[in-house]
């Protein structure tokens, strides 16, 4: 278990939490999370750990890859309960996306894999853009979903991101929707490569919360999920239900995964219609306020009801066009 071998390593060199923290320019909250097995280091922090205390970076990935299998299934136990908030109000995948991938590509793919699919809204979008889909995703409760509303093109998988089942070099893009972060970047990438023709796509497409709307709205949904931040911070119990990765490193862990030729950032809006009562879904679609609610109400019920009553005063009664803004990071194999 990382959260032993972390702990060791400290106390081998004696050094205090605070001292620990300070050498990798982390929280000495940080640090005691990792030992108590809340929540895991990231790859970045892992290879500092080994350059600074000499231990063999090999040694700790697999300490972390024990530990993962346990996070993964954790991650996606998180979204069970509300998947049909999450398919009624999340934003659809942009046909720009789809077209940079298959311009990138030179061709009509012939097979997708949709990593961590949820209830298919981003395999629906590649219906008719390729000559199948396949939809990868460890929910039962977000499969359901998707495969009650897929076409004949698309198929579905239960499987975690970092061991599909599919075959080697099967794959022309793999597409990966509001959910790398969700994912052991380093774990998932090698069983991207796997898959993955020589010269096939790997993009994941991540929106920026809120989406652009008005300010009071915005600052309203800041607010609220400002507080959801500190409440995960605060509460262990809550911390351990979840691990996400940092999206911001996303372009960096496909560079450093040394498995692509070229790697970039593309940025991109949308515009969807939006009602209040979507607004107000797709805070709920969001699993952090999720697992608030479900493991302790009264942290959050009081700072939910003044986001409710801001959007409503601040949104206009009618639907609105809002724009959602994406990150689409892109490694060509």
């Amino acid at each position: 278990m990382i959260s032993e071998m972390i702990k060791e390593i400290r106390k081998n060199v004696n050094m205090t939490q605070d001292e620990m923290a300070q050498a990798l320019y982390v929280t000495r909250q940080a640090v005691s999370r990792w030992e108590n097995g809340d929540t895991t280091p990231n790859l970045e922090t892992l290879t500092q750990i080994s350059k600074m205390f000499g231990v063999s970076l090999d040694r700790l990935l697999e300490a972390y890859q024990n530990t993962d299998n346990t996070t993964a299934e954790i991650n996606a136990d998180r979204f069970i309960g509300f998947a049909d908030i999450y398919e009624n109000s999340r934003p659809t995948v942009p046909a720009h996306a789809i077209e940079i991938i298959t311009n990138y590509l030179g061709k009509t793919p012939e097979t997708v894999v949709d990593l961590g699919c949820g209830t298919g809204l981003s395999t629906r979008a590649w219906e008719n853009k390729c000559v199948k889909v396949i939809g990868v995703e460890p929910s039962e409760d977000m499969l359901n979903i998707a495969k009650a509303k897929s076409s004949s093109n698309a198929s579905f998988v239960k499987a975690y991101s970092d061991n599909t089942g599919l075959p080697n070099d099967s794959a022309d893009v793999v597409f990966c929707s509001q959910a790398f972060h969700w994912m052991n970047p380093h774990d998932t990438l090698s069983e991207v490569d796997r898959i993955l023709r020589k010269g096939g796509i790997f993009a994941a497409v991540d929106c920026d919360w809120p989406p652009v709307c008005n300010a009071n709205t915005e600052i309203a949904y800041m607010n609220l999920f400002n507080k959801v931040r500190i409440i995960e911070e605060e509460n262990k119990d809550i911390c351990k239900t979840f691990h996400r990765w940092d999206k911001n490193n996303h372009l960096k862990n496909l560079i450093e995964s040394g498995f692509f030729k070229y790697c970039r950032e593309i940025v991109f809006d949308n515009c969807e219609e939006c009602s209040i009562e979507r607004f107000l879904a797709l805070a709920q679609s969001q699993g952090s306020l999720q697992t608030i609610l479900k493991y302790s109400p009264e942290l959050i019920e009081n700072d939910y009801k003044i986001f409710q009553k801001a959007v409503q005063k601040s949104f206009d009664t009618e639907k609105n066009k809002v724009s959602f803004c994406y990150r689409m990071r892109v490694g060509i194999k």
